[in-house]
């Protein structure tokens, strides 16, 4: 009674039926999944699809669908008959993969639907010896035995193919391991960088945006804005430096689609914050090429004592062009009285004083918005997507093909059989078993007479 309750799981797990179904309904809540968004708050959903609907979702955890208990017991329930059909179906495969060709049957091999009989004025072996001569200048490689009074000969081309859904079903439970690795050993965060600043910690996407420490320190030394004549932002990219022990060990300049990778985690460019009435200062001194950054907003005096230099914001108009603004600027040094001029946001002017020049260029102060990922199961998701490939390439475009030829004695006349038979793609066989008769009936020494 156990062994058939047994028989009866295994053979559930085995159905093909439970694959197809299985299969359907992931594909149907993942298109779900994709249309209504993740991640969003409870009060979006009720906006949006009705408090009732907005319930539903839930229950349903719809708003992380992807780590819901229905969808992973989906899963789950497909990886299981996945691998059920696997262990089940390759036993068989690989007998035909190993196969003895010269053990088959011999009446069998001659009553092949893909087959053709023809007899010769010679004798035996000089039939033997002028056929294989014929066929050593084709890709087949032969081998022989003898059976039932006569030679039979064989040859097989990609055996190995019928291997390629099982590489595809390894495939998709190689890219399962990797979605759990990455599920349970990763995530995802975000953190806001301050142009100057660094980060130890970066906060996780929890709903409680728990800080996860950071083994390093990321710096943000820059962030530029590019935007459109409307003023809407065109592009824009963060200057990176990650700091190991306080020593720089790298650093990237990163864009929407061109992240900084180290230490297992990814560094995307997601969004920006201004930091209204707060600019940065760039000033460099022409003579001696000593150059320094300031954080100032306006009414505020900022000094550089090593240069001898101070300076603020005494005014600012706009926004004007490309929504910029522009500022007021005094300036003083110990060489002369101190000026006024007016400036724009991102063009930078040089300050002339008696015996000095500056370079001067003031921007708006930002702050660069990072998403952060770690998934170490990724390259397995990788290997597995290049196993899939590879897979689904030998299982439709690579078949097991086999060439039987016999050569017996019937009488005062030598006699050939030749038969094949292919696993797939039977119109390709075709040509292949027709380009051989052809060569074996346009062989002159050979003169073969068809039966």
């Amino acid at each position: 009674m156990m062994s058939e309750n047994k028989n009866e799981v295994w053979a559930f797990f085995a159905s093909v039926k439970l694959a197809l179904f299985t299969f359907f309904i992931l594909a149907t809540t993942s298109i779900i999944g994709t249309v209504i968004p993740q991640g969003k708050e409870m009060d979006f959903y009720i906006q949006n699809f009705g408090a009732g609907t907005a319930k539903l979702f839930q229950v349903l955890n719809v708003p992380d669908m992807y780590n819901a208990w229905w969808f992973v017991s989906l899963l789950v329930v497909f990886s299981i008959n996945l691998m059920v059909c696997t262990i089940d179906r390759f036993p068989n495969i690989w007998r035909l993969v190993k196969m003895d060709n010269l053990a088959m049957d011999l009446e069998r091999i001659i009553k092949m639907p893909k087959r053709q009989a023809y007899s010769a004025e010679m004798s035996v072996a000089d039939l033997n010896r002028e056929v294989m001569s014929v066929m050593s200048a084709t890709s087949w490689k032969f081998q022989s035995a003898e059976k039932d009074g006569g030679t039979l000969y064989s040859a097989q081309k990609a055996p190995w193919s019928r291997l390629g859904v099982i590489a595809v079903h390894v495939s998709i439970l190689v890219i399962f391991l990797g979605a759990i690795i990455g599920s349970a050993l990763g995530y995802k965060a975000s953190v806001m960088i301050t142009e100057g600043r660094s980060t130890t910690a970066v906060y996780a996407h929890d709903g409680k945006s728990t800080p996860i420490p950071l083994d390093f320190e990321v710096r943000c030394d820059r962030f530029e804005l590019d935007v459109y004549d409307t003023g809407a932002p065109k592009e824009f990219t963060s200057d990176l430096v990650v700091l190991k022990d306080g020593k720089e060990v790298y650093s990237k300049s990163i864009e929407v689609n061109d992240p900084l990778q180290y230490g297992g985690l990814t560094f995307y460019q997601s969004s920006y914050n201004a930091y209204e009435n707060t600019y940065v200062v760039e000033l460099e001194n022409n003579a001696t090429n000593v150059a320094k950054k300031f954080i100032i907003g306006p009414g505020r005096e900022v000094k550089w004592p090593e240069e001898g230099v101070a300076f603020g914001i005494t005014n600012r108009m706009g926004p004007g062009f490309m929504g910029r603004f522009r500022h007021k600027i005094w300036f003083n040094d110990a060489n002369g009285s101190p000026a006024q001029f007016w400036m724009d946001e991102g063009t930078p002017v040089v300050v002339e004083r008696t015996g000095a020049s500056y370079n001067m260029k003031i921007r708006q102060l930002y702050a660069t918005g990072l998403q952060v990922t770690k998934d170490p199961g990724v390259w397995y998701v990788y290997i597995g997507c290049a196993m899939m490939l590879l897979g689904l390439y030998v299982a439709f475009f690579l078949s097991h093909r086999k060439i039987w030829l016999y050569i017996s004695e019937e009488g005062a006349k030598a006699r050939l059989h030749i038969s094949g038979t292919s696993n797939k793609n039977k119109l390709g066989f075709d040509n292949d078993f027709a380009a051989l008769t052809d060569l074996l009936e346009n062989n002159e020494s050979l003169k073969l007479t068809k039966e």
